[in-house]
């Protein structure tokens, strides 16, 4: 039952300030299960194929687990820090502005591999998928996920929690299936790392323009 006050933000102002919070989510002060429940109870109404609802939410609190998997996200996050993928590994084609704001993301990334088994609660959004995934297009598969994890996040943010959406635990997705008890059938999707967050408020963040990526009949 959705009965919790939300943050006084129209809707535009929500989807535009609800960020991956990294360095600003409070590691010590407790989350209470029932504004996770809430933001849960939003995400289920998200769109899926078929009205199949085959997802699952890993909710995870206990304090030796969420250890477990910080250190699988380190892990992680190394192998993924001495990849030609690193966000820090700046491009030719960027601006002064551009690398500034990658410099940012890859500091605040560097900072939630260090903390990720501390923070409060770990949601990680699962769907049922068979021992093997799809073949070819996994499209529909994900996409019966994916929108019910950003509306996990935009509930969570009316309640005044932030959240990160990161999938480089994936790496380690066996071994945290076995520590969590995750049949082998259920497939995780996304980690969701929530806390209450420090600060006042969060910005729109600078994007491409708009006329830069959309395309009008033809590309």
């Amino acid at each position: 039952m959705i009965g919790c006050m939300t943050l006084d933000l129209a809707p535009d102002e929500l989807l535009c300030t609800t960020r991956s919070v990294r360095k600003r989510l409070d590691l010590d002060r407790p989350v209470p299960m029932e504004l996770v429940r809430e933001s849960l109870e939003v995400a289920l109404q998200a769109p899926t194929g078929s009205n199949a609802q085959g997802w699952h939410w890993m909710v995870v609190t206990d304090p030796e687990l969420r250890a477990g998997i910080g250190g699988y996200y380190a892990q992680a996050f190394d192998a993924y820090r001495n990849s030609p993928l690193y966000a820090g590994r700046a491009g030719t084609d960027h601006t002064e502005e551009r690398k500034a704001v990658q410099d940012r993301v890859t500091s605040s990334a560097e900072y939630l591999a260090e903390v990720m088994g501390r923070v409060p609660v770990h949601v990680i959004a699962c769907i049922t998928a068979g021992e093997e995934l799809p073949r070819g297009n996994q499209a529909g598969l994900w996409g019966s996920l994916l929108p019910a994890a950003w509306s996990f996040q935009i509930a969570a943010r009316a309640r005044g929690l932030g959240s990160a959406w990161t999938t480089l635990h994936l790496r380690y997705e066996k071994e945290i299936a076995e520590l969590l008890g995750i049949p082998s059938d259920v497939r995780q999707g996304v980690l969701l790392p929530t806390a209450y967050f420090t600060g006042e408020t969060f910005r729109p963040a600078k994007r491409e323009p708009l006329d830069r990526v959309v395309h009008l009949d033809r590309w």
